[in-house]
């Protein structure tokens, strides 16, 4: 067995063997992977397998799509058959709702020259003769839908790492994972030590176990899942090929053809969880006791479907484990608390998405960074505030509601609240609805009531109008925003700015009271981040940035070594804060302060300490809603005083709080973009519009990534949409673009009414070389094209008075 790696693999199933293969594949050939038992033990060796490509984020489709038809060059890249069937898939809505997000999905599909069209029922009929669509309202089909063979797919993806020089040490349990001091890992087994670069955690349902070697504990949760199947079906034997899989999400089922009889699965809602308290060890190739009665209601409503499956005798059943991540998307991603711990874990449709997440794993290590943006996979979505107790709730809603539709703007309450701030009760009294950010509960709207939720759709909902309200009166006169969700970071001592200075691409403030807007530049040049940084005293520095980033932006913070009796700390948990804003900010703010807030006295950009109601904070004149106004920041214990205070002077203002989803819609009217949407590594600082904010006479993290795609032009341009809202909907953020004849042109980022200039706005990326300022253009909201016209600049103040006023 190898002494030393490049990387160890713990984990013998279908993730970590493609891990393997595409570590092997980008030239990492001395690599092993270590399976405690035979490889496919766990989760692996039982899986439906099934294959699709659409997702509801333009990103894990891409990825899909790239698995899907990875598993047949990989058949003759390695002689090993994957049992690869492509009869196609049906998908099948029977609601409206459902007829929206498939109609996105279709348009979508056609942006990026993927192969998912509408079909008629007489065509369904003539894909799947034993099937029913008369209850049907919208049927797409995906070609190249299907399913694979478990065993064969791993057992690929071995053989293919083998030949390219990877190991694979099967009965090898890993009993310790040891850092060393240069980063690197000594990783124990009874065979013998190996020590190694990068330690990956691809140990799927013992994924717990591996990470406390390394003291770490994983929001993941283990759970029973059902599926059988069926004897001979004589209609089946008959038909002589291969029939399509059905997908019925509105049916709460999985159904398609294996050998001669049907696979039929279910997510029920009467689900059961499994190791609690942890795998057991001696696990390998083991299922639970049958259990179907749990499933019948969903197997009633797959035989109602395809009537000849009612009387057939049930071959084999298979009740196994699956491990889930609270939001049912894998867990993935270097550990930002150490150095060269990789985790992979928690991915359910593992054989839709093996390839990719082998593929963009492989490219973290070796490159530095994935193509593509993968937020909604990243671990570092989640914090210490996942526990146990979050997890479970969490799993469980995902488990009951797999196949339910989840909407734009949609919030789930399970495990909810998971942090909350001082004035959550008072919000809370006051009829807010919550939404959560990083775990932090914040205002998302106020209804005239308690106790009102949101309901959800792809139209506009129960909220629009409030919203609206929000908006107009901030717009109008004040509003107070709650943006205590937002990430604060305190620098300090001797090498505070000389830290920034080597991070950040901007010039740091050299003046107490001054404040800079700064991107955060990425391992192959785009945008990381975007941070306001403040000097706030000798030596003493507050950043704020994206508040579900935080610890996404660790892993940059940690590329720049601190300097001597230099402090950096995380102070998200002590500091509360305010937007104050509106074109009476100024005059509501003067009743509770005696500073002076004139213009000459505190310009744009600009911030300083000052009492306001009593409380001590520390005042900055920026606002991210594109108005006059100012962020109050103070300890968290001061939130409810100063709240109250604000509040108090709001109302005779003829204002009042304002929620996130305002804020949202404010925002996109003044054109202002957002990280995790229209920021992101994926995107070059030139097509953004935030190169004017980088200094090339200073030394920065990745400067030289940057100079490298600096001349290149942009490949899409940041671009707002003015669009024609037809259907009673606004963009929320994925729907694609085409000109009127129909070519690609880019996609929305994010969307919403512009409530004060009276418009249904966008912001998104357009290809220049396509379309530009003053074009018509279609945006594909529900799916359905949208006249729209691509606006030379944002809707609302587009040369920035009111900001300065």
């Amino acid at each position: 067995m190898k002494t030393h790696a490049q990387a160890v693999v713990i984990g013998g199933g279908l993730v970590g063997c493609s891990i393997l293969y595409h570590l092997a594949k980008l030239g990492w050939t001395d690599v092993v992977l270590l399976e405690r038992n035979e490889l496919t033990s766990g989760s692996t060796w039982h899986a439906a397998a099934n294959i699709h490509g659409l997702h509801d984020n333009n990103n894990i489709t891409r990825i899909q799509h790239y698995t899907m038809n990875l598993y047949k060059e990989l058949e003759q890249a390695t002689g090993q058959g994957c049992g690869v069937f492509q009869p196609g898939s049906l998908y099948l809505a029977q609601t409206r709702e459902r007829e929206h997000q498939l109609r996105l999905q279709a348009a979508k599909a056609k942006f990026y020259g993927l192969n998912f069209y509408e079909v008629s029922r007489e065509e369904a009929k003539e894909l799947h003769p034993l099937a029913r669509f008369d209850d049907v309202r919208c049927i797409m089909f995906e070609p190249e839908g299907g399913n694979v063979d478990p065993s064969g797919v791993t057992m690929a993806y071995a053989a293919g790492a083998r030949a390219m020089g990877a190991e694979i040490e099967r009965f090898c349990p890993v009993i310790g994972t040891d850092q060393q001091p240069d980063g690197s890992w000594i990783v124990r087994t009874e065979k013998g030590d190996i020590h190694a670069q990068w330690v990956v955690n691809a140990a799927g349902l013992w994924g717990r176990e591996v990470a406390a070697l390394a003291g770490l504990t994983l929001p993941l949760q283990p759970t029973e899942h059902q599926y059988f199947v069926t004897e001979t079906i004589a209609e089946v034997a008959r038909l002589g090929r291969r029939l399509p899989s059905i997908a019925d999400r509105d049916g709460e089922y999985y159904f398609r053809q294996e050998g001669n009889g049907f696979l039929i699965g279910a997510y029920e809602r009467d689900m059961r969880f499994w190791a609690q308290e942890g795998t057991p060890l001696d696990f390998a190739h083991d299922l639970f006791p049958d259990d179907l009665d749990r499933i019948m209601d969903n197997v009633i409503r797959a035989t109602e479907r395809v009537p000849c499956a009612e009387t057939a005798g049930v071959k084999r059943v298979i009740n196994g484990p699956m491990i889930w991540s609270p939001d049912s998307n894998a867990l993935w991603g270097p550990v930002p608390e150490l150095r060269n711990y990789f985790l992979c874990g928690g991915i359910i449709p593992g054989f839709s998405q093996s390839g990719g997440l082998g593929l963009l794993s492989a490219q973290w290590m070796i490159d530095g960074e994935p193509q593509y943006d993968m937020f909604a996979w990243d671990l570092a979505r989640f914090g210490d505030w996942a526990d146990k107790a979050f997890t479970t709730a969490r799993v469980k809603d995902q488990y009951a509601n797999r196949f339910a539709i989840h909407f734009p703007n949609e919030e789930r309450s399970a495990g909810r609240p998971a942090r909350v701030r001082p004035a959550h009760e008072m919000q809370k009294e006051m009829g807010c609805v919550f939404g959560m950010n990083c775990g932090w509960e914040h205002p998302l709207w106020f209804a005239d009531r308690p106790g009102v939720t949101d309901s959800n759709s792809f139209t506009r909902q129960n909220w629009w109008e409030p919203v609206g309200r929000e908006a107009r009166m901030l717009r109008e006169n004040v509003g107070i925003i709650d943006i205590s969700n937002f990430a604060n970071y305190v620098v300090k001592g001797p090498g505070a700015r000389s830290w920034l200075d080597a991070l950040v691409a901007n010039r740091v403030p050299t003046e107490i009271g001054r404040s800079c807007l700064t991107p955060l530049i990425s391992v192959r040049g785009g945008i990381a981040g975007d941070f306001t940084i403040t000097m706030t005293g000798d030596d003493s520095y507050m950043m704020i940035g994206s508040g579900m980033a935080e610890r996404y932006h660790q892993r940059f913070f940690n590329m720049v070594e601190l300097p001597e009796a230099t402090t950096f700390e995380v102070a998200t948990n002590r500091i509360a804060g305010f937007n104050v804003a509106g074109p009476r900010s100024r005059e509501m703010l003067q009743r509770l302060t005696n500073a002076d807030l004139t213009n000459d006295a505190f310009r744009f950009m600009r911030s300083r300490t000052i009492e306001v109601g009593g409380v001590e904070c520390l005042a900055m004149r920026v606002s991210f809603t594109g108005d006059l106004g100012w962020e109050l920041h103070c300890a968290e214990a001061d939130q409810v005083k100063l709240y109250a205070a604000l509040l108090a002077a709001a109302r005779e203002c003829g204002g009042g709080p304002v929620g996130g989803r305002a804020l949202a819609a404010l925002r996109i009217e003044k054109g202002y973009g957002s990280w995790g949407r229209e920021y992101s590594q994926e995107y070059w600082p030139q097509e953004v519009g935030l190169d004017g904010l980088i200094r090339l006479d200073k030394d920065f993290l990745h400067k030289a990534a940057y100079l490298s795609i600096r001349e290149n032009a942009p490949r899409e341009c940041l671009s707002f949409f003015e669009i024609d809202a037809t259907h009673d909907a606004d963009a929320s953020g994925g729907e694609p673009v085409f000109t009127p004849d129909g070519r690609s042109v880019g996609r929305v980022t994010s969307g919403a009414y512009g409530y004060s200039v009276g418009k249904s706005l966008a912001i998104g990326y357009a290809n220049p070389q396509i379309a530009g300022p003053g074009d018509e253009v279609n945006v594909m909201i529900l799916g359905i094209p949208h006249s729209a016209r691509i606006l030379a600049a944002p809707a609302f103040d587009p040369k920035g008075a009111r900001l300065r006023a």
